[in-house]
């Protein structure tokens, strides 16, 4: 954990024993009394938390905040692939600091990883925090969730603000290579499944004002070209 994160401050100044994150500040992080660690409350703030005891009861600390956290202006349109692969998806992508995600199916993907155990429990949410606590900040993106790439679309659409650069990555009909195209002050970036979007999702793209481009001549897996897409395009953005 490169920040301790919490979604609300510990009452009374106090991480219990019990508590994972006493344990890893106690167990790995070998902390004492008067030392200090990085520290944020989910998309609140994010600061020092200097330790004033560590007994029984758990580690007792107090908080001072340095800054509030911050996304990057990127939404990232991602159809569903293999929960297991979407498991590091999610936690690249937080990592990045893409500000909102939105999840899909898609014609050629696999319907039921819509349903997946992933997303009924609430097991995602997991690694959305731990690519927050890899990017050291406390900022964790919106995630919304869409059964077709139509309802993806008009989501991104509705919910985007004036100058949002659309792009769609693809190697069947993309023209543009994304590190040299011009990106605007707010972009999504629509990225397939394995084994691509379809002929009829693309001009569904296409007909919504998505700019089809590349990552190079390579067929990248959906995971690789989320994480390589993501930072090519925050680089056009000025953010990298």
């Amino acid at each position: 954990m490169n920040i301790i994160l919490f979604h609300s401050m510990p009452e009374g100044g106090l991480i219990p024993l019990s508590d994972e994150r006493a344990q890893h500040i106690v167990s790995v992080l070998k902390l004492k009394e008067g030392s200090s660690f990085r520290m944020g409350i989910v998309n609140q703030s994010e600061g020092e938390a200097i330790i004033k005891s560590i007994n029984g009861e758990g580690v007792h600390f107090d908080y001072v905040q340095s800054s509030v956290p911050s996304l990057y202006p990127v939404t990232l349109l991602c159809a569903q692939v293999r929960p297991i692969c979407m498991k590091r998806i999610l936690r690249e992508a937080v990592s990045l600091g893409v500000g909102r995600i939105i999840l899909c199916g898609s014609d050629t993907g696999e319907k039921s990883y819509l349903s997946s155990n992933l997303y009924k429990t609430g097991e995602y949410k997991d690694f959305l925090l731990d690519g927050a606590m890899q990017s050291s900040h406390a900022g964790i993106p919106e995630v919304m969730f869409a059964e077709t790439a139509f309802g993806a679309v008009k989501m991104a659409s509705e919910t985007s603000p004036e100058g949002t650069s659309f792009v769609m990555l693809d190697n069947v009909v993309g023209a543009t290579a994304l590190s040299q195209a011009k990106i605007g002050p707010y972009a999504v970036l629509a990225i397939g499944p394995e084994r691509g979007w379809s002929d009829r999702e693309r001009k569904l793209f296409s007909d919504n004002g998505y700019s089809p481009m590349l990552l190079g001549s390579r067929v990248l897996r959906t995971e690789t070209a989320c994480s390589t897409g993501i930072a090519v395009l925050l680089s056009r953005m000025s953010f990298l």
